[in-house]
Order: structure tokens, then C-alpha cells, then sequence
């Protein structure tokens, strides 16, 4: 992807998404703050953006409902993914020291990512709205003994000291992002295709449509599933699988899968993303596990 793409993500400037952003399209990419998930498409759709970042799934939570929701319901292609190496980090006002420290403001789940560390110094953790928010507000307004828990970016944008780098509780955290955009994007060779169907209320009928896949060679690499939200009791499944939908085998698999579903979506084919290398000390960490 050539020039500088106006990219829109979920929260304040620093956020984990705007550090994703950076890392697929290059430090120079212009970033649009939204407030909500509905926002990001809406701002891809109404041309404010060129893309945006939706965060679909993490390695320690799982997916993220909602940003699968709005996948479903609107007209927002996948145009890639990203995986993200999160890296929780203790930031504070300059001058202030680690020994300094009573309280600890964050996001609900990076204080729960980072539960073993703020126990270990007998911290009291403070629920904030956002990680890069609690970074902004600390900035704009200091609070003696308080430090955040957020990016190495929202230090950098915010001006505040790492007092301590790398204090997730599990090194082994990814989280995966969608970049979506209008219209269809180029072919690719090595390829991701992702999809949403749901299945006849009769015997076998999953199977026979996951069938269509394994009988063709072609290796799924998700599979969830969701309550559909205007029929309670039925259900939908995500589906990501190895190839791009214009190759013979994947072609002809969802050709079939149009017959035997009760409906299909696809939400696009992309380049896969190479996961990032697990270090040893991940390695390590995932034995105890």
C-alpha cells in the first residue's frame, strides 16, 4: 500500500491499535482517533478514511464480539490483518520513581493482563476508559503516586517515563487486527480468506459444509461461532481459511458451500501476515501453562 492512507482506529492517540497501524503501514501513516467501533466503519464508508484497524481477536481474551458483528452487518471488506506483539508498559509523570507508586490506571484488561506484577508491588488498581486515555488524562492533569499502564507510543506522544517495560503477565499476547476498506482489494498470492455462512437446522449439515473444505485440501485456520442476533438459537460461523477465494480449489468450495448453506458472506481475501517469532522466554512461559 503506496503514499500516507488516512487509517481509523478505537480510542485515543497512543492506543495499542495506532501502534498496530504503524507497524503495517509505516511510522508515516496518517491516524483518525474514533470513539467507537461503529465509527471506524462509518469513517471508511464515508470516505474520512482510507482504511481502518478493527482489532478482532487476542491470544489471551479471544474475540472480540462486536467487531465480528459489524463485519456481518456491514459492506466493509478485510484488505489484511495484522499481528500485533502487545507490550504492556508502566508509565508514569517525569521525576517520579517506581517507590512513588500507590495507584495504577488503565484499561480494565491490561490490568487484568498485568494482575501479577501490580500484585507483587501491592498496587490498587483504578478501571480507566481506555490504555492511551489514562496516558492523556495522567499527562494532562498529574496525580502524585499514580502511573498508567499503556504503549511505548503513548509514552512517546504524551511525554511520560517508562518506569517498567514488558509487565504483562503472559509474554506469549498477540492481538490480531482486521484492516478493512471499501471495494475489493488486489489479488494476492499468499493469501487469507475469511467468511461468514450458517448452516440448515438439519443433521450433518456442519459437517457436510466443512466438508467442502477438507475434501478440497484446503486448511481452515478458524472457525467460531455466533449467536445470530435476529433469531435466537440459530447460530453463524466465522471462517478463515488458507488460499484466496479465486483459486480453483477455494472457488469451488464456496460454490459448493453456496449450495449447502443457509447463507454466505464473504469478508474478503487479503495477504496473510506472518506471525511474529515466539521468543524463547515465551517459549518457556507456554510450558508452565
Amino acid at each position: 500500500m503506496n503514499g500516507s492512507p488516512v487509517v481509523a482506529f478505537q480510542g485515543e492517540h497512543g492506543a495499542y491499535s495506532e501502534e498496530a497501524i504503524r507497524q503495517h503501514f509505516g511510522a508515516h501513516a496518517d491516524t483518525l482517533p474514533c470513539h467507537a467501533f461503529e465509527d471506524i466503519f462509518a469513517a471508511v464508508e464515508k470516505g474520512r478514511a482510507d482504511y481502518g484497524a478493527v482489532p478482532v481477536e487476542n491470544s489471551v481474551a479471544g474475540s472480540i464480539n462486536k467487531a465480528y458483528d459489524l463485519l456481518l452487518e456491514r459492506d466493509l471488506k478485510v484488505w489484511g490483518e495484522i499481528f500485533l506483539r502487545v507490550r504492556h508498559n508502566l508509565l508514569a509523570m517525569p521525576g517520579t520513581s517506581i517507590e512513588d507508586i500507590h495507584t495504577v490506571r488503565s484499561h480494565p484488561q491490561a490490568l487484568a493482563q498485568c494482575e501479577r506484577f501490580l500484585n507483587r508491588h501491592g498496587w490498587r488498581a483504578a478501571p480507566w476508559y481506555d490504555t492511551a486515555g489514562s496516558a492523556k488524562e495522567l499527562a494532562a492533569e498529574p496525580a502524585e503516586g499514580v502511573a498508567v499502564i499503556a504503549s511505548r507510543l503513548a509514552a512517546e506522544i504524551y511525554g511520560l517515563n517508562i518506569l517498567a517495560p514488558g509487565i504483562e503477565d503472559l509474554t506469549f499476547n498477540f492481538t490480531r487486527f482486521f484492516v478493512i476498506g471499501r471495494g475489493d482489494p488486489p489479488y494476492a498470492e499468499n493469501a487469507k480468506t475469511s467468511l461468514v455462512f450458517s448452516a440448515p437446522h438439519t443433521p450433518g449439515a456442519l459437517v457436510a459444509c466443512l466438508n467442502e473444505f477438507a475434501s478440497r485440501n484446503i486448511n481452515l485456520t478458524k472457525l467460531e461461532s455466533r449467536p445470530r442476533r435476529n433469531r435466537p438459537w440459530h447460530y453463524v460461523f466465522y471462517l478463515d481459511f488458507e488460499g484466496h477465494w479465486q483459486d480453483e480449489g477455494p472457488r469451488e468450495a464456496l460454490v459448493a458451500l453456496l449450495a449447502r448453506a443457509a447463507f454466505v458472506k464473504l469478508l474478503g481475501s487479503y495477504p496473510a501476515a506472518s506471525m511474529p517469532a515466539i521468543t524463547n522466554g515465551a517459549q518457556a512461559e507456554l510450558l508452565q501453562i
